[in-house]
């Protein structure tokens, strides 16, 4: 299942653990609202402590997964997480455990 692929990943984990709470884990944007927008991708990479191209390649991942919605806004992309896809995902995973 590809979904517990992407979640094998540290570096994927704490992007999704960030984003629970982007107000208390991101400054203020300019172009965006950190709760209704997302964050944007740039402050991801810098809270992961990663390359843009790295950053880029597990955020795509986190988002072909259904895991992250990204949206394009003014040339950046700002990201936030699928709640819905989340808990449909962790309730499945209780269902087959």
């Amino acid at each position: 299942m590809a979904t517990l692929k992407a979640l094998a990943s540290p570096v994927r984990l704490a992007a999704l653990n960030y984003l629970k709470d982007p107000v208390a884990n991101f400054p203020p944007q300019e172009d965006g609202d950190l709760v209704a927008d997302g964050v944007c991708g740039d402050f991801l990479r810098d809270k992961l402590g990663i390359a843009a191209a790295t950053a880029s390649r597990h955020l795509t991942l986190l988002t072909e997964c259904d895991l992250l919605i990204a949206t394009r806004k003014k040339g950046w992309t700002f990201y936030r997480r699928n709640e819905e896809a989340i808990a449909r995902f962790t309730a499945h995973l209780a269902c087959d455990l």
